[in-house]
Formats: structure tokens, sequence, C-alpha cells
């Protein structure tokens, strides 16, 4: 799967990317979600640990990418 999606253009820099935008979403969407719904704390909370979780696969995904471009 890495090699495939080395060989189609990704680079390790971009999963890196991705991943601290993630972060960036996940405070962002638990800061909005706490702010501008009704549905309470418990509910931000849900959203910003969803979305926090999808770093690790990113940096992951990086550093796998990271062995095929050397």
């Amino acid at each position: 799967m890495l090699e495939r999606l080395h060989e189609s253009g990704l680079r390790a820099e971009h999963a890196y990317l991705a991943g601290f935008v993630s972060i960036g979403l996940s405070f962002t969407s638990w800061f909005l979600s706490k702010h501008l719904e009704r549905a309470g704390v418990a509910r931000a909370d849900r959203w910003g640990i969803f979305i926090g979780e999808w770093a690790p696969t990113f940096f992951a995904i990086g550093n796998g990418l990271r062995t095929y471009e050397k």
C-alpha cells in the first residue's frame, strides 16, 4: 500500500502536514462544538478525540513513505 501511495506522488511531507493539520482541526472542532452546539462538553470532547486520532495515522504513513524516499 505504501509503495502505491509513493508511486502515485504522495510524499512523507504530505502525510506529516496532514498530521499537523488534523491536530489543528481537532482543536478547532472541539472549540466550535463546545461553543456553538447545545449538546455539551461531552460531545465536543468526542469530536476532538475523533479527529485527533487521525494524526498518529498520518505520521505513521509519513514514516512508512520515508523508507521509499531514501
